[in-house]
């Protein structure tokens, strides 16, 4: 079989990482087995239509380094790729299927439905939907009605009795009642766009999609999709409906549970490719013990039989772990790049950096590799290297159990020591600390702690040695003696 498999987002929104996940899962199958990856736009609701959601969706396969095979951007022989360029393809079959008697013209308008619908509130019935007035209309009476310039929608003629089943390779056989499907919907709008049952049948079958990857949410709909593949003859494609992802409370993933749009998380500083090879685990599994794979990786090994029926919970936790785990091993040229914006962003380098700001930023590569979780957190972690002076309260310099003056004094052998700090071992200077601590009888918080706000302006600092040997000798000794005048006396 030649695999094709489609991600067809409707472009009212933001990229959802559930919706990214949809698209990475047809991505990957497509790749596995040497078929085509299709992105096609369903933008029939042209009330939502967003043209920032259509390049959200665009910047989101460029990020994650993705390429459609077949779509708007880079056409192919099943197009147009974009639903609102198909019109007369969803109009002519929808008349086919009023010719077939699958399909019929509803006049019912708008204030007649909202009153059928707070009857059937009212009186609790089980029937709830489209009473399916017009469904028996006579030939002369359509005729008559559309003479008289009344509009007209085309809804399916779902079947009264008996009931549709399809196979999904992940649930196995779904079973409804036709009595339970959506009674009658409408496939055509008398506006001329078709509704997303209608497009999103027509386009599977002209576009020879053989799988359908999609949130389990989408199962409700596959009865009724088979309904209409029957109506017009067709055989439909193989179903694959993907696990829920959720929150840590089990409740459908939300923005009450954290950032939920890619873009939320490519600004909070994630890289590509820990996304995708979190995303990948949401609801698949190569096997019970490897966590790492690469996107070239994915492209060789996914496999559709490795998708899970139960839901899949994003956890936060994992995917940072995940994102200190990429920024570990970049080198620096990428790390360097990767970093840049968030300095840039926030005032510490300029847009153009300079000779002197790309030597702190090489030099500080280590630090940050290390301390780095999220991309954002740079400025945070090594801002203190670009700065002239440091904002920080006074207070924050004297440790519990030591008043100013014995801070003053604290910073003040640091000061003189720096000679030491510096030329020795990085052990050795760990050893100072230790042994000056140890000898005035304080802890060794009581010297770290005022040593790392007086260099860096921060508690939440590198550590405090690599700090200062970044820094360099004239400016740490600076900021040590800055901050010794912040504690002095008045009148000293």
């Amino acid at each position: 079989m030649n695999v094709r498999v489609r991600y067809a987002p409707s472009p009212t929104g933001l990229q959802h990482i559930g919706g990214v996940r949809t698209a990475l899962f047809n991505y990957f199958f497509a790749k596995s087995q040497g078929g085509r990856f299709i992105l096609r736009i369903e933008d029939t609701d042209q009330t939502r239509f967003s043209p920032e959601s259509l390049q959200d969706i665009y910047d989101t396969f460029d990020w994650l380094g993705i390429r459609e095979d077949e779509g708007p951007r880079n056409g192919g022989d099943f197009g147009p790729y974009i639903q609102s360029e198909r019109l007369e393809k969803y109009r002519i079959a929808a008349e086919h299927l009023v010719k077939e008697g699958q399909a019929y013209h509803c006049f019912c308008s708008p204030e007649r439905l909202e009153t059928v619908r707070q009857e059937q509130v009212k009186a609790k019935s089980s029937n709830q939907g489209y009473d399916r007035a017009c469904r028996n209309l006579s030939p002369d009476e359509i005729e008559k009605k559309h003479a008289q310039g009344m509009s007209s929608v085309i809804r399916l003629k779902v079947p009264l009795e008996g009931e549709t089943s399809f196979s999904d390779v992940v649930l196995g056989t779904v079973v409804r009642k036709n009595s339970d499907v959506n009674p009658d919907p409408v496939i055509l709008k008398s506006d001329g766009y078709p509704t997303y049952h209608l497009a999103n049948v027509i386009d599977d079958h002209e576009m020879a999609i053989t799988h359908i990857m999609r949130a389990q949410e989408w199962i409700p709909s596959g009865p009724l999709h088979v309904i209409l593949y029957k109506a017009f003859g067709w055989t439909p494609p193989i179903y694959a409906h993907l696990p829920m992802v959720m929150g840590s409370d089990g409740q459908k993933l939300s923005k009450r549970h954290g950032s939920t749009s890619l873009v939320d998380f490519r600004k909070q500083g994630y890289l590509p490719e820990a996304i995708i090879n979190y995303i990948s685990l949401l609801g698949w599994s190569f096997d019970s013990e490897r966590e790492f794979f690469s996107r070239q990786e994915l492209e060789t090994l996914f496999y559709i039989e490795g998708l899970q029926k139960s839901p899949a919970v994003f956890d936060y936790k994992k995917l940072r772990w995940f994102n200190g785990h990429y920024i570990r091993n970049l080198t620096d040229s990428m790390l360097s790049v990767a970093i840049l914006p968030s300095l840039v962003d926030s005032g510490l380098v300029s847009s153009t950096p300079s000779k002197s700001e790309v030597e702190i930023i090489e030099q500080s590569l280590p630090l940050a590799r290390e301390r780095l979780v999220l991309l954002n957190e740079a400025p945070e972690v090594i801002g203190f290297l670009f700065k002239e002076e440091l904002d920080y309260e006074t207070s924050a310099l004297v440790p519990k159990g030591l008043n100013e003056q014995q801070t003053r004094e604290v910073l003040g052998k640091i000061a003189n020591e720096i000679d030491n700090l510096l030329n020795g071992s990085p052990e050795d200077a760990e050893a100072w600390f230790h042994e000056t601590a140890e000898k005035e009888g304080r802890k060794l918080g009581q010297l770290m702690m005022p040593a790392r706000i007086a260099i860096t302006g921060t508690k939440a600092s590198p550590p405090l040695i690599p700090s200062i040997r970044l820094l360099g000798r004239e400016k740490s000794v600076t900021r040590l003696e800055q901050a010794q005048a912040k504690l002095a006396p008045i009148g000293d």
